[in-house]
């Protein structure tokens, strides 16, 4: 064992001995709630699916305008990747790759929702991680392993769900309203500035936000600017039945200054992500569903740039349109004692358009070598499953799920999934899971640039998991998960007779182990600590074969304080022959003082120990960064 991972195994033992052993006189945790693993609200206890819950409270803790930071730190076993202090951006040089269990949503293999709605991009697949806006979240949702039964292709490693703002059917005829206003500033010329207002009165709510970010970097020619809005309008025709429509829209501006060894210029994106969606629910006692129309969409703008060190500016520019656009229907009935039977449809249009236009004229370019890199693909995607989860006693419960999804293009796929619940006291549960998971090949796989190849299959694989949660009688909780995925037919893209083109000859075998803890150490304190171990046959760009997480939480009176130390160790930056590795450690800290009734200050610090390192290669991250500001709740 190395000097540095036999420090990780100190520090994350003794964070989980504090956390597991904090004293407190609260009572037993409420029953937490989710969605995400069967559609409707659902006590955590009874699913055999690994979830983590992160509440509002915690997202806006740190006050991050986007939700992925705050995930990664919360969720063991998942990384997001990054490389300034702000903003993610697109297209070649980005970031915020997502990557669960060595499964990433850079390939298209982790899906990202909105109220159970799938969120990507039409043509390469991949989820846009600057969509994903603390303000729209009520709480997020992470299902470790497939959840390909609930939600088809693209959720082969897991999701993400955000649940959006919104007021719950016990507020019914009250008469309530909020606004906030946060606005903050720091390194580097950064701002980000949000105000949201919440408004309940007799049978309607709405939800109403806008927010925007703007940043230097701390490199020349990376800039991001972003701005965006949320609305959420609903109302409650009776105690069993609501409507809701919810849409949310960002642009952003992004440059990508390029490697450290070779910079680049004009390398900017200009792009717009969408999402609309229409929701009637039923909630009875004994059965409830819902029925949803949504679409998913967005315009793409890039300019590849060129090398600083004598290259040549682009005379085109890159665009794309897309949308991922759909029905989705689900009933959930109580059929006998104990019975929790969901079925449910899914409708899916997938569509994109890739081109290149003149930056003079604007006109479409149809020289050969463009054609090769343009598509208009049309796909449509009809699913049906059917999920079947049964109290046998009060301490035993178990689930079984099948899928048949039908593809335009790559035909019909059957996605089973059965678990097992073994809960032998009031406050732990031991749980088994297997489960399958798909993805189908992309538009861009199949049909742009000359590794395209239209017999590609889909990607598949098995997840096996066993995982332990338990929950003290003081309020303290601690889990421990351990897990082993097979899959084969991956999509990759190798040399054919001197050609590159995407063939299904990929395999993955990752196991490993996730482990988390919580607790109060006293009136004024709090901590909370994850870790993961991850072993892959095949390295993967972006997936940290280790990573510990340790917080404590301090709050008095007027004064609420985070400290957060993280550790990443063998971050696999570049694989093959020039296989390339980071271990770093990040403190980050915030603080907040309510200064007036409605008033509070904030400042938040991080990586304060101004750690030398790279997410992604060639793109150093910055040294200690500091944001303050103002935070106004009326």
């Amino acid at each position: 064992m190395t000097k540095n991972k036999l420090f990780s195994l100190l520090i994350s033992t003794a964070a989980f001995a504090a956390t597991a052993t904090a004293q407190t006189a609260d009572s037993l945790a409420l029953k937490e709630i989710v969605v995400t693993g069967t559609r409707t609200a659902t006590d955590v206890r009874h699913l055999p699916m690994t979830i983590n819950v992160i509440s509002r409270t915690r997202l806006t803790a740190d006050h991050q305008p986007s939700i992925l930071p705050t995930v990664m730190n919360e969720v063991p076993g998942l990384f997001v990747t990054s490389r300034g202090m702000m903003g993610y951006g697109a297209s070649t040089g980005s970031a915020g790759g997502i990557n669960l269990r060595g499964i990433t949503g850079g390939a298209g293999q982790l899906m990202v929702l909105i109220d159970g709605h799938p969120q990507y991009q039409g043509i390469y697949g991949h989820p846009l991680s600057d969509s994903y806006q603390t303000m729209m979240a009520k709480r997020v949702e992470v299902l470790h392993g497939p959840a390909s039964v609930l939600y088809g292709s693209n959720a082969m490693g897991g999701v993400i769900n955000i649940v959006t703002r919104g007021n719950e059917p016990w507020h019914l005829g009250y008469n309530h309203h909020n606004t906030q206003v946060n606005i903050g500033a720091g390194s580097y010329g950064t701002v980000q500035a949000e105000a949201s207002n919440q408004l309940s009165s007799g049978r309607f709510y709405s939800t109403v936000a806008g927010q925007y970010n703007r940043s230097d970097n701390h490199r020349p020619n990376m800039g991001f600017e972003q701005y965006g809005g949320f609305l959420k309008l609903g109302y409650y025709f009776s105690p069993y039945w609501n409507a809701y429509v919810s849409t949310n829209i960002t642009h952003w501006n992004a440059s990508n200054p390029g490697t450290t060894d070779q910079p680049k210029l004009e390398n900017d994106q200009w792009i717009t992500r969408g999402e609309v969606s229409m929701v009637i629910e039923n909630h009875y006692g004994k059965t409830s569903g819902a029925l949803s129309f949504y679409d998913n969409f967005g315009r793409h703008k890039i300019n590849d740039g060129y090398n600083a060190n004598g290259g040549t500016p682009q005379t085109d520019l890159f665009r794309s349109k897309d949308a991922v656009a759909g029905i989705s229907w689900y009933q959930t009935a109580q059929l006998f004692e104990g019975n929790h039977t969901t079925v449910g449809f899914d409708y899916q249009h997938i569509y994109g358009r890739a081109y290149y236009t003149n930056r003079q004229t604007g006109a479409t370019v149809t020289t050969p070598q463009r054609l090769m890199q343009s598509v208009h693909s049309h796909a449509n995607e009809v699913a049906g499953y059917a999920d079947f989860r049964q109290d046998l006693t009060p301490w035993l419960t178990v689930d079984a799920g099948l899928r048949y999804d039908h593809h335009s293009v790559a035909g019909g796929e059957w996605v089973p999934q059965a678990g097992v619940v073994v809960r032998p006291t009031a406050t732990g549960e031991l749980k088994a899971m297997m489960s399958k998971g798909f993805r189908n090949a992309t538009p861009k796989e199949m049909y742009l640039y000359k590794s395209a190849n239209e017999d590609l299959e889909p990607e598949r694989l098995w997840n096996y998991e066993v995982s332990w949660k338990q929950r003290m009688d003081d309020g303290s909780t601690y889990g421990i998960n351990a897990f082993y995925i097979k899959g084969d037919n991956m999509i990759q893209t190798v040399a054919t007779g001197g050609t590159p083109k995407n063939v299904n000859t990929g395999e993955i075998e990752n196991y490993g182990i996730e482990l988390e803890a919580t607790g109060r150490i006293n009136q004024y304190f709090s901590a909370r600590a994850n870790t993961s171990y991850l072993h892959m046959k095949n390295k993967v760009i972006a997936a940290p074969e280790s990573t510990v997480f340790a917080g404590v939480d301090f709050h008095k009176d007027k004064w609420f304080a985070t400290l957060g130390l993280q550790h990443i160790e063998n971050l696999y930056t570049e694989v093959g022959a020039n296989e390339t590795k980071e271990d770093f450690w990040l403190l980050n800290a915030s603080v907040s003082y309510a200064a007036l009734k409605n008033v509070s200050l904030w400042a938040r610090g991080e990586n304060l120990l101004a750690q030398k390192y790279e997410i992604n290669a060639g793109y150093p991250m910055p040294r200690a960064t500091f944001m303050g500001g103002v935070s106004i709740n009326f």
